[in-house]
C-alpha cells in the first residue's frame, strides 16, 4: 500500500499548476530512512501523463515495475516472478490536491493527502524532490534529475507486459 500512495502522490505533484504539467518522465533516487537512521535506496525512472497514467521502473536493487492506469495498479515483481493486480479504492483527485499545495517559501510547497504531509521542492518549473513520513514513521525522499516535462509519450508504455509463468494475484 506504500507504493500505491507513493505513486498516486507523484502523480499528482506532477500535475501541479505550478508546473502545467500534462506530462513527466524523469530518473529518480528514492531513499527510505528508518527511526534508527538505516538506509535504503532504490533507483530508477518513472512516467506520468494526463489523467492517471503512471510507470515506476525500478532498476536498482531489484527490477520491479509499477504501472498505475485507469483507477488500477499492477506491480510486477521480476525477483519473485509475481504480479499483482489491484484496484484503486477511495475518493482521491489528482487535482484537488496539488490545487491545495500552499507555498511556504521560494520553491517549496506542502501538501496533504491521507493525513501525511508532502514537502515539494521545485528547481525553476521543474520538481526536484518529494519527501514525507510514511505511515511507519518512515522518511522518504525522491529526487528527480533528467526530467522531461510536456512531451507526448507512447500510451502503450502504460500496459503491463505480464510474462507468462509469474503467478498473478488479484486483490
Amino acid at each position: 500500500m506504500k507504493y500505491i500512495l507513493l505513486l498516486l502522490l507523484t502523480a499528482t505533484f506532477a500535475y501541479s499548476n505550478e508546473i502545467n504539467l500534462d506530462s513527466f518522465k524523469a530518473n529518480f533516487i528514492q531513499t527510505l530512512t528508518n527511526d534508527k537512521g538505516n538506509t535504503l535506496e532504490y533507483k530508477g525512472t518513472m512516467s506520468a501523463t494526463r489523467p492517471q497514467s503512471m510507470l515506476w521502473s525500478y532498476t536498482f536493487p531489484a527490477k520491479k515495475e509499477i504501472i498505475i492506469k485507469d483507477r488500477r495498479v499492477t506491480i510486477i515483481e521480476y525477483d519473485i516472478e509475481q504480479v499483482l493486480i489491484r484496484n484503486i479504492h477511495g475518493d482521491f483527485d489528482f487535482f484537488k490536491i496539488i490545487k491545495s499545495a500552499k507555498k511556504i517559501k521560494p520553491n517549496v510547497y506542502i501538501a496533504s493527502f491521507n493525513e501525511i504531509k508532502y514537502t515539494i521542492q521545485l528547481n525553476g518549473k521543474k520538481i526536484s524532490s518529494i519527501s514525507y513520513l510514511d505511515e511507519l514513521e518512515n522518511s522518504i525522499v525522491i529526487t528527480f534529475t533528467n526530467q522531461v516535462q510536456n512531451k507526448k509519450l507512447d500510451p502503450s508504455i502504460f500496459t503491463a507486459i505480464i510474462p507468462l509463468d509469474f503467478d498473478i494475484i488479484r486483490d
